[in-house]
C-alpha cells in the first residue's frame, strides 16, 4: 500500500483559515498533593506552565517554538494533541474544537495530530518489534487490512530511510538515528495533517541530526505536513521554520516569520535569546545582552508581565497589567508595552 502524498502543493501564504488555531490556552499542574503535606496542613501550590496562548498554523507551514528550559514549550504542544489536559482554551483543527470531542471522535482526530516524542528510545515499547510498533496504528485507525499491513509497513519504513529487515528487530537494537526514524513512520502511519516535533534531534549525534532534519523536512514538502518544531537550537530553527514564537514563562512574547525574528527581534528577552546563540565563525563576534536576575519562580509568578523583573525596558504599567500579542507590523507579533 502507498503513502498518499499531496498532488498539488499548498502556497501557505493564500490560506485564510488556520489549520490549527490555539485560542486562550492555559495549563495549571497541582504540586504537593501527597498525603504526608496534607496532613501537615499545607496547602497545595499551582505551576503555572502555559498561560493563555494564542497561536494558529496554516497547512504546509513549519512553526518554530524556541525557549529556555522550563518555559512551557513541550506542555503546550502536548496540550494542543490532548496528551495534557488544558485547563481553558480552545483547540481548533480544520475549524472543529478539539478539546470538546469526546470518545471516537478524539480517537478519529487524533489520526490527524500526531507527534514525534524527544527521546526516541522511550518513546517505542521495548517489548514490540519495529514491525508491530509501525503497523499497529494502522490497524487502530482502520488504515488498511491485516492482510496490507507487511506491505504498509515496508513502505513507511522505506519511506523514513529504513530497509524492511528493520521490521524484525527490537528498538534496543537499533541506533538513536534509527528510533527516531521509526517514530516518524509511527507518526506517518495515520496520514496525519499536523506533527509536533518535541526537540527530535537532540538527543541524537551531531552527524545523525542533519539526516533526519532533512528528512522532516523532505516529508514536510512531499505530504504537506504542518508542523510545530521544539526546539532550543535557533540555528535550526531558523534554518527549518515559516514562522517562529518565542515563548517566556508559559506564555509566547514575539511571534513573527523567520527571517524577521532573527534579523530585528523586538522584545527584550528575544534579543537577549538570540545574543546569546553562538557563532559558527570565530571571526564574527556579536555583542551579548545581559539580562538581570533570575527568572521568576513559576508557582509564584508575580502580577503584569512576567519578563518585569529582568527587563530594562520595565515600567509602572507592567506591574499591574499582563500584555497581549498585538501586531507591531506586518505578521510580527509581540507582547510588550515597551515596544512601539
Amino acid at each position: 500500500m502507498e503513502l498518499n502524498p499531496v498532488e498539488e502543493k499548498i502556497n501557505v501564504d493564500t490560506i485564510e483559515t488556520p489549520l490549527v488555531q490555539v485560542k486562550n490556552l492555559s495549563k495549571t499542574f497541582v504540586l504537593g498533593k501527597s498525603v504526608l503535606r496534607q496532613a501537615l496542613g499545607k496547602k497545595p501550590e499551582y505551576l503555572r506552565a502555559v498561560y493563555e496562548v494564542d497561536l494558529a498554523i496554516k497547512a504546509g507551514e513549519c512553526l518554530g517554538l524556541v525557549g529556555e528550559s522550563g518555559c512551557g514549550k513541550t506542555t503546550l504542544g502536548r496540550c494542543i494533541l490532548r496528551l495534557y489536559e488544558p485547563d481553558k482554551g480552545e483547540v481548533l483543527f480544520e475549524g472543529k474544537n478539539f478539546l470538546e470531542m469526546k470518545g471516537r471522535d478524539v480517537v478519529t482526530m487524533r489520526s490527524k495530530m500526531q507527534v514525534v516524542f524527544q527521546d526516541p528510545y522511550s518513546s517505542l515499547n521495548p517489548r514490540q518489534k519495529v514491525g508491530r510498533i509501525v503497523g499497529e496504528p494502522n490497524l487502530v485507525h482502520h488504515i488498511c487490512s491485516v492482510s496490507e499491513l507487511d506491505d504498509r509497513v515496508k513502505n513507511l519504513l522505506n519511506t523514513v530511510g529504513l530497509g524492511p529487515d528493520i521490521a524484525e528487530r527490537y528498538p534496543h537494537s537499533l541506533s538513536g538515528g534509527q528510533r527516531q526514524r521509526v517514530g516518524l513512520a509511527r507518526a506517518l502511519a495515520v496520514n496525519p495533517k499536523f506533527i509536533v516535533a518535541d526537540e527530535p534531534v537532540s538527543a541524537l549525534d551531531v552527524s545523525i541530526q542533519a539526516q533526519v532534519i532533512n528528512l522532516l523536512m523532505e516529508l514536510r514538502e512531499k505530504y504537506q505536513l504542518a508542523m510545530m518544531f521544539i526546539t532550543h537550537d535557533l540555528r535550526l530553527v531558523q534554518h527549518v521554520s515559516d514562522r517562529v514564537a518565542v515563548m517566556y514563562l508559559g506564555s509566547i512574547v514575539e511571534l513573527a516569520p523567520a527571517r524577521d525574528l532573527f534579523i530585528l527581534p523586538l522584545h527584550p528577552y528575544s534579543q537577549a535569546l538570540l545574543a546569546a546563540a553562538p557563532v559558527a565563525n570565530p571571526r564574527k563576534r556579536k555583542k551579548a545582552i545581559a539580562i538581570a536576575g533570575e527568572p521568576p519562580n513559576p508557582i509564584n509568578i508575580p502580577p503584569g508581565c512576567p519578563f518585569r523583573p529582568r527587563c530594562p525596558l520595565s515600567f509602572d504599567r507592567c506591574a499591574v497589567e499582563f500584555p497581549r500579542l498585538e501586531e507591531k507590523s506586518s505578521g510580527h507579533f509581540v507582547s510588550c508595552f515597551a515596544v512601539k
